[in-house]
């Protein structure tokens, strides 16, 4: 039965790309969502889970109507995951691995309702909510790697022969997840707990008072870290008989760093507005998104010895373009 409806129902490789970036733009979204919920101060808006206030519907108050139009647009969220995932099995050519990236995308939603549930039911514990944050990152990973697959076929793009350049890229992962991870302790550590007047809302206090003041000075150690390297990375890739195809994207990074810089400041300066910290929460899921974009377009390496011919590029006319090409 369901290979009599793979064959009568097909979807097209541009179809299919396009139901990918739909998933992968509400994914997105949802962080965004997600981060203003924690920010206004309605981490608890409604203080019981899957309802609010034991009704389907949320009562005519401020943070109850955000934290549950948060749960709805989690729903359209969860629709478009399962499009992503479903339709993988009806693209033409079927491609197996497009099919176990999008069988993790539903998978990734059913852990976030799971996580949205305990941190209701344990007050926001900082744990929990930072968890929340770090699925919705390996949500986006996942995503992206459909999205960017779902573009190419396997030999539509050439293998890099710049190994040195390659592995440098991958490197700059780990600075920008433990970036990440860091950025999620200090708003855990800060006054945006997400809860609201009354409400009791456990924040880190492994250093006392001064816990916020502790973790802001690593993460801002770790991005300018981040940043430097990946400065380092982008000269790398433009030196001579280098692979450049990744300098774009790198650059995007490199400003959306600087600009993550400012925008820290200044939210430091000014005691942490709930407005900059959204923004700056929204570079920062940006960032990582370019980042992502940055390791794809360096690409696969290929084998030692082996000598592949680069084929051309239907999506970006430099991506055939030979090593050290601008």
């Amino acid at each position: 039965m369901i290979a009599g409806m793979r064959e009568r129902f097909q979807i097209s490789p541009q179809r299919y790309a396009q139901v990918t970036a739909v998933a992968l733009a509400a994914l997105a979204a949802i962080v965004l969502t997600g981060a203003a919920v924690r920010l206004t101060d309605s981490g608890l808006g409604c203080p019981d889970w899957p309802r609010c206030y034991g009704g389907t519907t949320p009562p005519l108050e401020t943070h109850a109507v955000i934290e549950f139009g948060n749960r709805l647009f989690t729903a359209f969220v969860g629709i478009a995951v399962i499009a992503a995932s479903v339709l993988a099995f009806f693209r033409r050519p079927y491609r197996w691995h497009l099919a176990v990236f999008g069988a993790l995308l539903p998978l990734g939603v059913i852990g976030q309702a799971i996580l949205g549930g305990l941190v209701v039911k344990y007050h926001l514990a900082p744990g929990l909510v930072m968890s929340h944050f770090i699925l919705s990152m390996m949500l986006l990973d996942a995503a992206f790697a459909l999205f960017w697959c779902s573009r190419y076929e396997p030999w539509e793009r050439r293998r890099s022969r710049d190994w040195f350049g390659v592995w440098c890229v991958r490197a700059l992962i780990p600075f920008g997840q433990l970036t990440i991870l860091l950025g999620t302790i200090a708003t855990a550590s800060g006054p945006h707990a997400g809860s609201h007047a009354g409400q009791l809302v456990h924040r880190f206090t492994f250093e006392g008072t001064g816990t916020l003041e502790w973790v802001v000075q690593r993460h801002a150690l770790v991005a300018t870290i981040y940043g430097f390297a990946a400065i380092a990375v982008w000269f790398i890739l433009r030196r001579p008989g280098g692979d450049r195809r990744a300098v774009k994207p790198l650059t995007v990074v490199l400003a959306l760093l600087a600009l993550q810089g400012v925008v820290g400041g200044a939210q430091w300066y000014l005691e942490l507005p709930t407005e900059i910290v959204w923004i700056h929460i929204a570079i920062a899921t940006a960032n990582w998104l370019a980042m992502l974009w940055t390791v794809a377009a360096a690409g696969r390496l290929e084998p030692r010895g082996e000598v592949v011919e680069a084929a051309p590029d239907k999506h970006e006319g430099t991506e055939a373009e030979p090593a050290g090409a601008v």
